[in-house]
């Protein structure tokens, strides 16, 4: 901890008495959990006031470390969202991934499809963060190459889990690509509508339409799958 109570780059100083070995690791595991405050930090907010209003210091305040630590991190908010954006996507995909080897591919995909709707709290923010990104792709060129680089993850997540149906036999063979295109392009649109609170629609409506809309080409029932 340095005279003025507050931590230098990498945190506070270790004991110097402490074995140089377990002192790097335990440095390493706090460096991480730092980034990992401050994007979920950066998350919030961004989803809060959107990207436009968003200053470094209001992250720094949010995570509860100090802007010099959050620049040491991060050089600008533009790297920050951009790194914001990616954290966000893969916590969704780790926790989605725990027993994707043990139950069927159709609740496998209904599971990926349920998660790419706004479905809650979370994914709401989530949603933000897309529609962000969405504003910014169509003037900015890096957050373009952002969003077209994450819809590719998105696009192969879904192909994955139709693939792995299709080996099995509890798919009919198709157009992997087309079909994952196609869902992808459902999602994003009932996503919108739930996100602005069009009474035509609701959650179970819109899941219920995405999954007829492929149910056929997959030679699956049409009843959205129990996740």
């Amino acid at each position: 901890m340095r005279e003025d109570g507050r931590d230098g780059p990498d945190g506070p100083a270790e004991d110097t008495d402490t074995d140089p070995g377990s002192t790097h690791v335990a440095k390493a595991e706090r460096t991480l959990e730092t980034r990992e405050r401050i994007l979920s930090a950066a998350c919030e907010v961004i989803a809060e006031v959107g990207f436009e209003k968003i200053r470094m210091r209001m992250v720094a305040e949010h995570a509860g470390v100090s802007t010099a630590l959050l620049h040491y991190h991060f050089e600008n908010r533009e790297r920050l969202f951009a790194e914001a954006m990616t954290h966000s996507f893969a916590q969704t995909g780790t926790e989605l991934d725990r027993d994707a080897d043990t139950v069927p591919a159709s609740v496998v995909l209904a599971r990926i499809l349920h998660t790419m709707l706004p479905t809650d709290p979370e994914l709401r923010q989530d949603w933000r963060l897309w529609q962000e990104l969405w504003v910014r792709a169509l003037r900015d060129e890096t957050a373009q190459h952002l969003a077209v680089d994450l819809y590719d993850q998105l696009h192969a997540w879904i192909g994955q889990a139709i693939r792995r149906g299709i080996a099995s036999g509890e798919f009919t063979d198709c157009d992997v690509e087309a079909t994952s295109t196609l869902l992808l392009a459902l999602s994003d649109g009932f996503g919108i509508r739930l996100m602005l609170g069009d009474p035509r629609i609701d959650l179970p409506a819109a899941q219920a339409a995405i999954w007829r809309a492929v149910a056929g080409t997959l030679g699956v029932p049409d009843a959205f799958p129990e996740i």
